[in-house]
């Protein structure tokens, strides 16, 4: 299948429409609201789960093919058997916006068993693929997920510095001693967000607090015997936003926001904070 020619920046596109298909398998609502006179009368309706599923298996377009993966990844009833298989099969389409809403699909649907599937999207040459390869990794605990995030993590081999910052968040489930020397190392990236989840991750790991300070955390390892005695749990980063206007009005789903959780097949520590991270 041929890449298609026309880029599409996957986060911009989810968020984009994340209201909207929020509707996906709920066109009785949407049937009402265009029967009535209502303004949402006036709105496109959704795609149908058909339509939708249609668009996921389409072979020769890889628009469709994008489209079809991002509204299944936000359907309740995405992650079926059937779907898993085709976000598995997709992590290896010609097309890079396709590859990164797999990735994206499976971090929403999938299981620790995934991710040697996703990790190799971690070197893909596309920058979008990478950043949607670490976020899926966020989700799901495996430690194979963390050399190919330590590499990720290291600017000699990473030169975005978002996928180094999403990098960084998710090393924070893994508590190993070489995540933490890679961490610290995160403490020296030009990047302020690269750096702040580095100590937000190191602070997780350790239950200390040190904040960005390479010598303290330095210090600290080299006395300590046990770093991880004060492990807390990871959860990770969320999407989170206010209502607009839209989204008081009657049939209007609210915003998308997520649950904060700890990854699919991380060990249970005692407690977990609930807030949303950034």
């Amino acid at each position: 299948m041929p890449a298609h020619r026309h880029r599409r920046t996957l986060p911009t596109l989810v968020l984009a429409t994340i209201g909207p298909l929020a509707l996906l398998g709920a066109c009785g609502n949407t049937q009402r609201a265009a029967d009535s006179e209502s303004i949402l009368g006036l709105l496109p309706a959704p795609p149908s789960p058909a339509e939708a599923a249609a668009w996921f298996f389409d072979p020769y377009d890889p628009d469709k093919r994008f489209r079809g993966t991002v509204l299944l990844a936000n359907a309740p009833f995405g992650g079926e058997d059937v779907y898993i298989k085709g976000y598995l099969d997709h992590l290896k389409d010609s097309d890079a916006s396709v590859r990164a809403a797999a990735a994206f699909a499976l971090g929403m649907h999938g299981n620790p068993e995934h991710v040697p599937e996703i990790v190799p999207l971690a070197s893909d040459p596309d920058r979008i693929v990478r950043l949607s390869s670490a976020r899926a990794l966020q989700r799901l605990h495996n430690p194979v997920a963390i050399t190919p995030l330590l590499e990720r993590l290291d600017p000699a081999k990473e030169i975005e510095a978002d996928i180094r910052a999403e990098s960084a968040s998710a090393l924070g489930q893994y508590a190993e001693p070489r995540v933490l020397q890679g961490l610290i190392r995160g403490l020296a990236d030009e990047r302020l967000t690269v750096t702040r989840n580095s100590a937000q991750s190191l602070a997780t790991l350790t239950g200390q607090n040190f904040g960005e300070d390479r010598r303290a955390w330095l210090d600290w390892i080299t006395a300590t015997k046990e770093p991880f005695v004060g492990q807390r749990a990871y959860v990770y980063p969320i999407y989170w936003r206010d209502r607009t206007w839209l989204e008081y009005l009657p049939f209007w789903p609210e915003p998308p926001n997520e649950q904060a959780a700890t990854p699919v097949g991380a060990p249970a520590l005692p407690t977990a904070s609930n807030t949303p991270r950034s």
